[in-house]
């Protein structure tokens, strides 16, 4: 479902994306990760898509390792994930308009992950 390169932007609606979140969304972590590193691998180099993907590649990891109850592990990543969001207002918005990243809530994910990095210990209900 991922093609070699994606020309200018990821598109939001992309069937391999939304299968790639959909799958973190239902727990499964490690099948999400991978195919959000295929996605990511695809995306133009200095996108802000390969930032958000970076971000939730790291969330999936994450909750994998919360699974796993590794919760140190997690709220490191949680923490690499959340330095991500704020990197994209250093890059342009696609012409299009239509990009993963273009209109995406990244404050609201921001706020998202602090939340849980405010929590003294993650567990797997995080």
């Amino acid at each position: 479902m991922v093609p070699p390169r994606f020309r200018g932007y990821v598109p939001a609606r992309h069937p391999a994306l939304r299968y790639g979140l959909a799958l973190n969304d239902r727990g499964y972590f490690w099948e999400s990760q991978e195919i959000l590193e295929a996605v990511w691998a695809a995306a133009p180099q200095g996108g802000r898509e390969r930032i958000l993907l970076r971000a939730y590649i790291l969330i999936a990891s994450a909750n994998l390792r919360l699974r796993m109850q590794e919760p140190h592990a997690a709220a490191r990543l949680f923490g690499e994930a959340v330095q991500e969001p704020p990197a994209l207002s250093a890059r342009k918005v696609t012409v299009a308009g239509d990009g993963f990243a273009d209109g995406f809530p990244t404050a609201a994910l921001a706020e998202l992950l602090k939340g849980r990095l405010d929590k003294p210990l993650l567990s797997k209900a995080d």
